[in-house]
């Protein structure tokens, strides 16, 4: 059984009036998942979009509660968490996550960030011990597949690009992904959007080969 967890977090909308304005990295995520589908590879399906719905930010009193055992929780404190559980059992469930990002401000959205506070917690998703030396945390979920989907309005964010060194999004969502389970990354990329060219085509054509390409490879991996 394969377990998809769509996450889109641009805060555009998928299709507008103005179709300038409709989001790419949800377009693309969507033909991802589009294709996946057509290949019979998702038995169930999880959709998040927290552009549109984001989670609430963590505050000392949600971090009060994380850090308080379960059994001696009060319910208040239960009731902090249980966006936190909810967002948490989705991603322990899905073998394959989608995360659709634009990249605002080079780096990602505070929605997906938001999402991201939620998820990662101590002896929910990572464990801390200090006989690890100076890395004593270590994710609890394994095995995952990660599809990274991202738009932007320049470009060159890739390692040796011109702009690697604003480069906060991707290697962001890399490291955070580890907490996930995460062990397998494919990446796909629209550039140049603010230029409007030629080369923003050519790049958004391209992003819609690779999710071709990897819906393909997704397909083969769960079996079919």
């Amino acid at each position: 059984m394969s377990v998809l967890l769509h996450v889109d977090s641009s805060v555009r909308n998928i299709s507008n009036a103005n179709t300038d304005h409709n989001s790419i990295s949800k377009n693309l995520a969507k033909q991802l998942v589009s294709a996946l589908q057509e290949h019979n590879a998702i038995d169930e399906y999880i959709y998040r979009d927290v552009g549109v719905n984001p989670p609430g930010f963590i505050t000392q009193e949600w971090i009060g509660a994380v850090f308080t055992p379960e059994l001696q929780q009060t319910p208040q404190q239960r009731e902090l968490l249980l966006q936190s559980n909810t967002l948490i059992d989705e991603v322990e469930r899905a073998d394959i996550i989608v995360i659709s990002s634009p990249m605002y401000n080079y780096g990602m959205p505070a929605q997906l960030k938001a999402w991201f506070d939620q998820i990662i917690r101590i002896n929910k998703t990572f464990d801390f011990d200090l006989s690890r030396g100076d890395k004593p945390l270590a994710p609890l979920f394994s095995g995952k597949t990660l599809v990274i989907v991202t738009s932007s309005g320049e470009f060159g964010f890739e390692k040796g690009g011109v702009n690697e060194e604003a480069s906060h999004l991707v290697p962001h969502l890399r490291t955070l992904s580890r907490y996930l389970g995460v062990e397998n990354i494919y990446e796909v990329a629209s550039e140049y959007q603010e230029f409007g060219d030629a080369r923003h085509q050519a790049s958004l054509n391209n992003a819609r080969i690779k999710v071709g390409d990897i819906a393909l490879r997704l397909a083969k991996q769960v079996g079919l």
